[in-house]
Formats: structure tokens, sequence, C-alpha cells
């Protein structure tokens, strides 16, 4: 089914047939009514029924050829957190099974995170739990990102290009780190389009250009083989295949080349009955062209991590141009296409055969590893970091002395493989032999090396530097749980001399912020059991002081409410400079001579709608009626006050404003919105810029202005401005 196209239920039921003549489709036209009524007053940003984007879900799992169970999961997957509908009425109705999938897919409530990231962080770990409790759920996830992928062009370009990331960094590695390799290139090709507009239409263009000529190479060379193929009465299909464009660009950018030099635009894939069949397909067209040396891979000899199974192979071809070919059995095809998703299905279907039960376990290792390292992170930063890594799929196959493959990140060490082995045997690694030559342990490993590790009864342990040098999250995650362990009364005396001296930092003492209440708070938030293990973990790095310091500090100001408003009027009143006009060009209603300060957070301008806020020592602050905080002055009783600008005798003042522009990246961008500031007789009084890896360029301007209709005036210039696509005004 085309991606534009929306499903109907008769279709997704139609693919849920073509594999499962027994699915049970009672349940599943049940779940879409379920969710057609609940979801029917509603409608998506293109203005189409609600309904289409579960339906559309369930058909890309009816494609991976999911359970009953998971499709009406699909369907209703949204009415929890969209309607009235509980996780008990989805029990009633249907099944604890199915409940529980919806719970897992449903997003994290309306828990209030000091950050952004922290909230993202947050939901991954929501996410990994779920997996862990029932992959099946990823899935839907999965599915879910990719319907909306499909449907971006309806949402704001700045939304666009934060899906697009966040899909390109998260959800495609995932895809690929499952072997679902259906799901993975969509979600890459549909976040280029986002994220690198241009490049993505120059590369569509290109490919178009000369896309019968390459057809005409391949079925040429597809003709040549499977009459070869005949020949040795080798039965098989030839597919010629198309590379997905982020991966043309990927190599393009890698290797610094242009489209004309990629020699892999095309791929033949070869699909034959069973292993054997692979090689001697594989020795037919080495006979028909010559290979070409280091572009050769079995990874039906050493499968993937993520269970991909395939024999890869380049080939110089008619007129010296080269072309890849892919050998495979159809089992293994399946399993390219669907990943987990094959092996879940087969698991399912042979519950009888005790022997078959752990195929899925079995190709887990990872998560559950992913689930145990994540249990000691706090830090939101590094467990971003760490998360990243450890899907990305860039590894290295190395061996024991015994022969047995051990798969590794990339650039691992041999400490790496040591802690791959067992924990013990890395905290008593002393040295190691690679390629039976001895060796530093952070040497970098490379595929085909050989690894002994030399251990010590008499180690004393891991050395704090190993952190620096490890990849895998594994070994870093044994390194740190033995620190916690053995060094605990260390650690517990490192982390608070630490935060007493960040503590001392921002001008206060450990009486202002321990308040036991606050406290728990804090010990709540990051999972601590103790304040003893707050410090331990403080102390051995796995948590900031000044994350810890500055949730105290938020309990502290919600605490401290300041004297009364008719104190606070007094106090004003005494420090207020006399004038016989205010200066600020502000009037504060019912104060004479009130000393104004004009808030840095909104920055307001004649103009703007304002509102004063009394403070502690510093006269009124001056605030636009729609700063970000606003709302939480408000809500401190007493403490706003009404304000006006000065309209009898307009007072001749220059105002600071903030303004932020997106832009995709080019020459000449900076100067060329200079160039319509300055135009306008508007001083510049400062510029940050900052370039992200995806080339959108963010421009942070600080502008002096008399008023609002003079900052309009230029925002509308500078949105006139080639590559601009939006500009902001600081809140």
């Amino acid at each position: 089914m085309p991606s534009s196209k929306n499903a109907t239920i008769e279709e997704v039921i139609d693919k849920i047939k073509e594999k499962n003549l027994k699915a049970n489709i009672d349940i599943i036209k049940k779940a879409y009514e379920y969710a057609c009524k609940n979801h029917e007053e509603q409608t998506r940003l293109s203005g189409e029924p609600y309904i289409c984007h579960p339906l559309n879900v369930a058909y890309i799992l009816a494609e991976l050829e999911m359970d009953e169970a998971t499709i009406c999961a699909a369907l209703l997957h949204d009415v929890v957190e969209d309607t009235p509908i509980t996780h008990e009425d989805i029990i009633r109705e249907f099944s604890e099974e199915i409940a529980e999938m919806v719970e897992g897919v449903t997003k994290l409530g309306k828990i209030k995170y000091s950050t952004i990231k922290e909230q993202q962080v947050e939901d991954y770990r929501k996410m990994f739990l779920a997996m862990g409790k029932d992959i099946r759920v990823i899935l839907i996830k999965l599915a879910d990102r990719l319907h909306n992928m499909r449907t971006l062009k309806y949402l704001t370009r700045e939304r666009q290009i934060a899906n697009a990331k966040e899909t390109m960094e998260l959800y495609a590695p995932l895809a690929n780190r499952l072997g679902i390799y259906s799901l993975k290139w969509e979600l890459e090709d549909l976040s280029f389009r986002y994220l690198y507009p241009e490049e993505y239409r120059e590369l569509l263009e290109g490919i178009e250009k000369k896309r019968e000529e390459r057809l005409e190479f391949i079925d040429n060379i597809v003709d040549e083989i499977k009459a070869k193929l005949d020949e040795e009465k080798i039965k098989c299909d030839i597919v010629g295949r198309a590379k997905h464009f982020y991966s043309i660009y990927r190599k393009m950018k890698r290797d610094n080349i242009t489209l004309d030099q990629v020699y892999d635009l095309f791929a033949l894939r070869i699909i034959v009955n069973s292993v054997k069949d692979c090689y001697a397909a594989l020795g037919v067209v080495h006979e028909l062209y010559n290979p070409m040396p280091g572009r050769f891979k079995d990874y039906i000899a050493v499968p993937k991590p993520n269970m991909y199974q395939s024999i890869h192979t380049t080939l110089i071809g008619p007129k010296g141009t080269p072309f890849e070919v892919q050998v495979r059995t159809w089992d293994m095809h399946r399993v390219a296409e669907f990943g987990i998703a094959a092996h879940w299905a087969y698991k399912e279907a042979n519950k009888e055969k005790k022997s078959n039960v752990t195929v899925t376990e079995d190709k887990l290792v990872w998560l559950r590893e992913t689930l145990e390292w994540q249990k000691d992170m706090q830090d939101p930063d590094e467990f971003l970091k760490t998360l990243k890594t450890e899907l990305f799929e860039d590894e290295v196959y190395v061996f024991t002395p015994r022969g047995e493959i051990k798969v590794l990140p990339r650039n691992a060490t041999p400490i790496d493989f040591a802690y791959n082995i067992h924990a013990e045997v890395g905290h008593k690694m002393v040295g190691c032999k690679i390629n039976s030559k001895m060796m530093p342990i952070v040497t970098r490993l490379k595929s085909g090396d050989i690894v002994e590790v030399i251990t010590s009864d008499t180690s004393k342990g891991p050395s704090r530097d190993w952190l620096k040098f490890v990849k895998s999250s594994s070994a870093k995650t044994k390194i740190q749980q033995w620190f916690k362990k053995n060094e605990r009364e260390a650690n517990v005396e490192k982390g608070k001399d630490i935060i007493e001296k960040e503590i001392k930092r921002i001008g206060m003492t450990h009486e202002d912020l321990f308040k036991t209440e606050w406290v728990k708070v804090a010990l709540d938030r990051y999972r601590y059991n103790t304040v003893e293990d707050m410090y331990s973990s403080v102390g051995f790095g796995a948590i900031s002081a000044g994350k810890i310091v500055a949730k105290l500090l938020e309990e502290y100001k919600k605490e401290h409410e300041e004297e009364t408003i008719e104190e606070k009027i007094k106090e004003l009143s005494k420090k207020a400079t006399v004038h016989k006009a205010p200066t600020s060009g502000v009037v504060v209603k019912g104060i004479d001579n009130c000393l104004v300060k004009f808030s840095k957070c909104c920055n307001p301008v004649p103009g703007d709608n304002i509102i004063g806020y009394i403070t502690k020592g510093r006269g009124v602050s001056i605030h636009r009626t729609n700063c970000t905080n606003v709302k939480d002055l408000i809500e401190e009783e007493g403490r706003i006050i009404d304000v006006a600008w000065y309209e009898d005798e307009p007072v001749k003042a220059s105002y600071h404003v903030d303004i932020e522009v997106l832009s995709n990246d080019r020459t000449g961008l900076l100067s060329d919105i200079v160039k319509e500031i300055t135009s306008q007789k508007i001083n510049i009084m400062g510029v940050n810029t900052k370039t992200s890896k995806d080339r959108i360029a963010t421009i942070e301007i600080t502008l002096e202005v008399e008023n609002v209709e003079q900052l309009n005036k230029i925002i509308k210039l500078i949105r006139k401005v080639d590559s601009v696509y939006e500009v902001n005004r600081k809140k």
C-alpha cells in the first residue's frame, strides 16, 4: 500500500488473512468499532478523522505479520490517552494482554520535570521498560512513529525538524537494532527529507536523470546471472533494489564523493531455498564477474546481533562498473525485513516446541543490558549519550582464543572484551594479548582480532581511568557498580564535599537547603533510598552535584514567602529615586516615584501589554503579560501590581530585546540579516550563532529598539531573507 494512501479496516483484515487464515477477525472488527466510537469527534491536523491514524498503524503491523492482539492494541493505542476510556475499560472489553500493550504505548502522564531533556529521558526509560515486558509494545511505537512521519507535512517547520531529528537519532536506530529494515529505511528517508530538504531534492533529481540507464544496466546483469543459475539448477528469485536516499547521502558525506561516484546505487538480491544454495549462487556470480577486493562480507557465518543474515559481495560489471550483490535464503529475507517481529511470530507459532520458545530472548541480550545500565544512570545527558551509542549499530567482531565470536561497539578495547566475558574477568584483568602479541589494554580492537585476557587473583580491581576508554555500556556499568560497592564510604565523603562546594558556590549554606522534606523530594526525583546513596552517587560520578542542588533550590524558593505587600511598598518608597516624570516610561499605579526595573526574561518595550511584580529590595519588576514566568508570579498572592506605559509626555528611551532566527544554513546568511537590521537604523547589541550538524542555523540577536512597532517591522523584514523560515521574539 502506498504510504500516501490511508488504509481501511477491510485492507487491514485482508493483509492479516494473507498470512494467518485462523486469525480472530471478530475481535479486530470490535477494536476498530470501539476506536471509531471513542475518537468520533476528533480530527488530525490534516483535517482527516482521527481514526485514520490508528488504522494506518494497524496496517503497518499487519504488513509485519503481527498477531491479532497486537493489531487490536494498535487500533486502541490512543484511546486511553485521548479519550475518557480507562485501562480497566480495555481489560473489561478486550483482555489484560491488549490493555497492557496499550498502556505500554501510552505516553507519560502530566508529570512535571524541570527540563524538557528530563521529560524526554523519562519517556525513553518507560519505553525500554515496556519493551522488556513485551517487545510488541515497541513494534506498535515504531509503527506509530512511521505513520506520524508520513504525515509530517501538516506540522510547523520547527516541529518537523524536532520530530525528524528524534526519529533519526532514536527510532530509526531502534528499528535497525531490532532488525526491522523495512521500517528503518523509510524512517531514515523521511527524516532525511525534512532535515535536509535541499540535499534531498538534489539527490532525487540526480537519481532520476540516469534512472533508465541504470535500470538497463541492472536488467542485463539479472538476465546473465539468472541464466547461469538455471544452468546450475539453483532455484532463485533475483530482484534489483535501488539504494535508499539517506544511505546514498551518508555514503557521499562519509567518502566526500559526488552522486556520479556512488557506484552501487542499485544492488541485486538473490533469494534461494537453502544455505547450501547461497554459497553455490555466490560461486556462480564470482565466476561471471570479478569480485572487488575487501568488499566481501559473510553475515551468514557471522550473523549481526540484530539477527540479520546475508552474503554481501561487490563485483566489477561490464565497462568496469561496480555493483553489489546480496545472497540469502527466504527465511533470512523475512528476518531481514521484519527482524524481531519475524522471530516473535515464529515463537508464537511454535509455543508447543520448547526449543524455540527462547529464540527471541536470546536475540535481545542488548535490551536486557540496556535495562540494567539505565537503572543506575540518573544524569539525563549521560543517559541520552549512552542510549544513542547503544542503539547505533557500528560494531567489531573479535574472537576468543577458542574461536568464539564476541560482538563489541566500534573502537572497543580489550577491557570491553573482558567484561563481555564476565564481570569478574574484567575486575581481575591485568593485561592482554591481541593476535598472540602483548598489547596495552586500551588498544582499539579491529574485526578479526583474537583477544586473550590476562588476569590475576591479586588484582585490586578496575581503575577509574578505564571509564575513559571503554565503549560498551555493559562494561561501564560493571566498572561503576564495582566502585559503588567497594568504595562506598569514600564515595559518600567525596559526594558530601562536592555538594558542599556547590552550595557555597551559589552563596548559600547547608542549613539553608538541607531541610528534611526538601531532601526527600530530591531523593524521590532521582530514585535514591537514602541521603548516603545520593552522596555516593555524586561521589562516583553517576550524577552531578549541580542537579541535586538545583532540585533543593527549587523547593527552597517555593517555601520562602517574603514580606507583606504593605512592607514592600514602604521599602520601595524609601529606595525609589524621586523624578518629576518616570524616566523608565512606566507608571506604577498608586505609588509615586517607585523604583522600576525591566525584567530580562521577556524584555518589554513600549506597546507591549505589561504587568508589575513587587520584588525583594529591587522595586517593581516589569514583565510582558505573555512572559513564561508570569503564570508562576500570579500564583504568589499580593505581589502583582498594576502598571502602564507613561503616555502624557512619552519618555525618549531605547530598550533591549532578544529575537531568535531559525534558518537553513548558507554562505552569507548572517551578512544578509545584519544588512536588513542596519537599514532600519537599529543598533545590534549582541549576536550569538550556532549551526547544528543538521545544518539548521539558530541566530540569537539582541536589538536596541524604541517600541514594539519598530520591533515588529524588523521581524517582518528578517522573515523575508532567503533561507530564513522562522523569526521569534524570545519570551
